[in-house]
């Protein structure tokens, strides 16, 4: 039954943010550049791997300096063609994140001015300013970057799986069987982030709606003398939002350490076993220094896609 209702809230959320893609429409051609930067710039990544493999095959262990010089320069060209890749990627998408934004904001403001005298009777003024500029900011933190780190580490998680099956088909298995193990403490510790975080959102959208009241009514409060009591009925106001805010930022503590410990406790056990082929003469070292490479880059990309999820 609580599985049934947390897939129903998880629906209603993505559902909720349908009606953005018909702000987003009209920005086809960026959107079209950023997803071709993205796709570039994870391209480049995976192939970051395949160049630290090269490095220590053909440098290190190689003993050439010639071949070095060459792999390091290849690695140079790569990594320049990452930074070129992310700035446009980052910037495109920031762009649409803030356009797309402001139309959402003169969209909902036209459509106050419109509604019914009553609408404003029912619903106070300072939470539908919170809606206007609180809620617009959120929304775009989610176009302009979420929705970008969510999409790159999908496919950079995909992308990384594939590259560790080719590289060690043994070790990929090793990794897949510790995936459920920093999964799960995402799962749970995640679904109380999520609760926290819409809890802080109500709290601090009531502390702008009870100052709104009050700086609107000032002359009223001043007549009565009651700054004192407004002050330290304000003073509660924050106070309960910081509470909420210190329990969202404690679980997602829990949450950020704890999967920082199984992941590279992980990589630790995967070095280990790794280690022991290399020795054996079962895989390179170039090899191994490419899997533990995509590896860190898989796991990143879990928690990636896990917190803006989250979010």
């Amino acid at each position: 039954m609580q599985a049934t209702k947390e897939v129903k809230n998880n629906s209603k959320a993505f559902s909720s943010l349908l009606p953005i893609f018909a702000f987003i429409l009209p920005y086809k051609f960026m959107v079209s550049c950023a997803l071709f930067a993205l796709l570039l710039t994870a391209a480049v990544n995976l192939s970051l791997g395949q160049g630290v493999k090269f490095v220590i095959d053909h440098g290190f262990i190689a003993g050439s300096q010639q071949q070095l010089k060459s792999a390091v320069l290849t690695l140079i060209v790569l990594i320049s063609l990452l930074a070129v890749g992310t700035f446009s990627r980052f910037y495109l998408m920031s762009w649409i994140g803030e356009r797309v934004s402001a139309d959402i904001r003169k969209a909902v403001f036209n459509r106050i001015v419109t509604l019914h005298p009553s609408y404003f009777e029912e619903n106070r003024s300072g939470e539908l300013m919170s809606r206007l500029t609180t809620d617009t900011a959120l929304l775009q933190s989610i176009i302009g970057s979420s929705f970008s780190m969510a999409l790159r580490s999908f496919l950079m998680l995909v992308g990384g799986l594939i590259m560790l099956l080719i590289t060690n088909l043994k070790l990929t298995l090793l990794v897949i069987l510790c995936v459920p193990l920093i999964l799960l403490p995402m799962m749970i510790f995640g679904r109380k982030v999520r609760k926290l975080a819409a809890s802080s959102q109500d709290a601090i959208a009531d502390i702008g709606t009870y100052a709104g009241e009050i700086i609107q009514n000032i002359k009223v409060v001043q007549s009565f003398t009651h700054e004192v009591t407004e002050q330290n009925a304000f003073s509660k106001e924050v106070e309960t939002a910081f509470k909420v805010a210190k329990q969202r930022i404690k679980q997602r503590s829990f949450l950020i350490a704890i999967v920082i410990f199984l992941t590279f406790g992980a990589i630790s056990g995967m070095l280990w076993v790794g280690g022991m082929d290399v020795l054996d003469g079962n895989m390179t070292g170039g090899e191994l220094g490419a899997f533990v490479f995509y590896a860190i880059m898989v796991a990143m990309s879990v928690a990636t896609v896990a917190e803006v999820y989250g979010e």
